[in-house]
């Protein structure tokens, strides 16, 4: 076994999920303030958007969620909480609150994506297995932050956000497919998912509607 390999998987993968953990953050905390909860509130909106798919992807691959035993997410989202207040993130009104917002969230519908997709292939499952791993980690938590502020979930009718999950968790698949593994394919594929999904919001692209 190719073990230099296979811990600089893990290392890739751990900064995948903290930077999808403290980008989800970030939007949970946005909607927290929008939504005009008080602390305990905009705390647990922050929270369960960040872990949300994460635990659900745990529960689905017959795991303990991560969570429960490494305390690293909740270090990170704990910083970037207190680090969205000392930035006065909350004091960001109308379009650049929105902006910020849409920023985050992609950055974090990216990240979870590849890390679920990369823990999918890790578990040996097959193109579709992969594809929902990656897909539910991704949108796992935003579904359940918009149901506790009675939003309709935004993968249900904004831009190609759910698509792009799958879009990327493919190609990581296809990609290792063809022996194609390491760093610097991951990064590229945050860098085009996270560029397509930008570009599809602001150009309004959207799948067509029933």
């Amino acid at each position: 076994m190719d073990w230099q390999g296979l811990s600089g998987l893990l290392f890739d993968m751990d900064w995948l999920f903290l930077v999808g953990t403290a980008a989800f953050s970030v939007s949970g905390y946005l909607i927290g303030v929008k939504k005009r909860f008080d602390l305990l509130g905009v705390l647990i909106v922050a929270l369960l958007t960040a872990i949300g798919g994460g635990v659900i992807r745990d529960i689905l691959l017959n795991r303990i969620p991560v969570i429960f035993f490494d305390a690293s997410s909740v270090w990170v989202i704990t910083a970037t909480l207190l680090v969205s207040w000392a930035m006065s993130l909350h004091k960001v009104y109308g379009v650049g609150m929105y902006r910020v917002f849409i920023v985050a969230d992609s950055i974090g519908l990216i990240a979870f994506s590849l890390a679920g997709a990369e823990l999918g292939i890790h578990y040996g499952l097959n193109f579709f297995g992969v594809l929902f791993v990656g897909f539910v980690t991704a949108i796992g938590g935003g579904i359940v932050r918009d149901m506790m502020v009675n939003d309709v979930p935004f993968i249900l009718h904004k831009d190609v956000y759910g698509t792009v999950s799958m879009l990327v968790a493919g190609l990581l698949y296809a990609a290792n497919s063809l022996g194609w593994k390491g760093a610097t394919v991951i990064w590229s594929l945050f860098v085009l998912g996270l560029a397509i999904r930008l570009i599809a919001h602001w150009r309004d692209f959207r799948l067509p509607q029933v």
